[in-house]
């Protein structure tokens, strides 16, 4: 028996199916586990006992089913420093806009 561990990747022996366990609470027994497709699932102690599993490395698209990029890892908070930060050209703002007239 494997014991769960939040962020390991194990795959069902039986159903071929890999997941990842995204939850374990110790004071009520149980283990939520993520498959690839997005769909959550809560395992009792109990239930996990009985699961065939092996543990897996995690796939390399795993982030496919949640349309995620590396961009959503970045943290928002942290400051934005353009490349040309003191460039005086990137000051000057157009007298016209494309797609948009004033009339």
């Amino acid at each position: 028996m494997l014991s769960p561990v939040v962020g390991g990747w194990y795959k069902d022996l039986e159903t071929h199916e890999l997941f990842e366990v995204v939850a374990w609470d110790p004071s009520t027994l149980t283990i939520e586990a993520q498959f690839l497709d997005g769909e959550v699932t809560e395992y009792d102690l109990d239930a996990w006992r009985q699961l065939t599993l092996a543990q897996a490395e995690a796939p390399e698209d795993w982030r496919t089913p949640f349309e995620l990029d590396d961009d959503d890892g970045m943290d928002p908070d942290s400051p934005y420093h353009p490349e040309d930060w003191n460039n005086p050209v990137s000051m000057i703002e157009p007298d016209t806009m494309y797609g948009v007239e004033d009339y």
